[in-house]
């Protein structure tokens, strides 16, 4: 008698990565595994994982294919034979869903009766591959027509085929929708004089080691905020996610215990993130759990911004591009060089006094000499 087939599901591969993108397949139909043995490439919001087996024994099928986006709880090898760490799930007990999926009307530009469009007209978007909430109605009460339709897909055609967000994209338009539509950000901004900086000061671990001086003056904002729950913790730990631009797209590692590390150790720290960013091989743990957040876009270009954090965490410390100005420094006009500085922050739980105890904190370490 054959022996029952068993399905091994994509598991939970960290906290809050509901799904991830299939890479490639190290193993195929009939291969031999042992447990442990790497079966897939995965790529969850900001990492490249590789999946293990968790069984010995022979591959029966795969059931996806690269390119394909995975729930966590999808099946995605079945095994047969040999001995199962994890029961998995015998084919043919899994239950076949049969609820409807009912499609409710979407508004479109704002109007409270949903999209308007004739079965025909939905069909014709549906074939030519239009979003219906993207068009412009202009038949009768706001009815969206075959002509309308047919406009779009001609800028579609003139703009190039639509490239679906994938990894660190897709992870950035999902955190930073959940930002717009959760937290209540307010912004301070200001200036740090700089000109003391002995020639060669390294910016960034400046302005880390001035980021820990602003969490230990006011500690509120080195916070997680449960608006579940409604409560905030307050971290003993400074982590900080770093936020870096790649062709990829943003990614933010965590640079961890940063009130712990000298200037050394601050360097060292982001170098090895910035190299495993570039390799991509940065882990789902380096992707979550900071504790607060640091923007340098200084060297990219811009002063000032509203930078957006991502929840838990309450705020994020922006430094934009060092310029000289014209100051008084003992009554006399000086040129001096000058760090614009804007922080961001979440103004449910972080009060404005407490917003400005911490950057003038830190403004107030990125001025001193040495």
């Amino acid at each position: 008698m054959n022996e029952p087939a068993t399905v091994f599901v994509l598991p939970d591969l960290g906290e809050g990565l509901a799904e991830a993108e299939l890479l490639s397949w190290h193993v195929g139909p009939g291969d031999h595994v042992v447990e442990g043995q790497p079966l897939a490439s995965v790529e969850t919001d900001k990492a490249v994982v590789e999946v293990p087996s968790p069984r010995t024994g022979e591959i029966a099928r795969l059931c996806a294919e690269p390119g394909a986006r995975l729930a966590v709880g999808a099946p995605l090898v079945e095994f047969v034979g040999g001995q199962s760490a994890d029961t998995g799930t015998v084919v043919g007990a899994v239950a076949a869903g049969t609820a409807v999926v009912h499609e409710a009307p979407q508004s479109v530009g704002g109007r409270p009766a949903g999209i308007r469009a004739t079965p025909a007209v939905r069909a014709l978007a549906k074939r030519l591959g239009v979003d219906l909430g993207s068009v412009t109605p202009t038949g009768p009460d706001d009815t969206i027509t075959k002509a309308d339709v047919e406009r779009v897909a001609r800028i579609y055609a003139e703009t190039g085929p639509l490239e679906p967000l994938t990894g660190p994209r897709r992870a950035m338009a999902v955190n930073m929708a959940k930002t717009q539509a959760e937290v209540a950000t307010a912004a301070l901004c200001d200036d740090a004089d700089i000109h003391a900086w002995p020639a060669g000061a390294d910016p960034m671990t400046r302005l880390l080691r001035a980021l820990v001086a602003g969490c230990r003056a006011e500690p509120a904002l080195n916070a997680w905020f449960d608006s579940q729950d409604m409560g905030r913790r307050l971290l003993k730990k400074i982590d900080v996610g770093i936020a870096v631009d790649s062709p990829e797209g943003l990614f933010v590692p965590v640079l961890r215990d940063a009130g712990a590390l000298d200037a050394a150790g601050l360097r060292a720290g982001v170098d090895a993130l910035m190299a495993a960013v570039r390799a991509r091989s940065l882990t789902p743990e380096q992707l979550r759990g900071a504790s607060i957040m640091l923007s340098n876009f200084g060297p990219l270009g811009g002063r000032y911004a509203v930078p957006l954090l991502v929840p838990p965490v309450v705020a994020i410390l922006g430094a934009g591009r060092a310029y000289d100005a014209v100051l008084a420094v003992a009554g006399q006009p000086a040129v001096r060089r000058v760090l614009p500085l804007s922080l961001s922050f979440d103004h449910r739980v972080v009060t404005g006094g407490e917003a400005a105890r911490f950057l003038m904190a830190v403004k107030a370490d990125l001025e001193r000499a040495g």
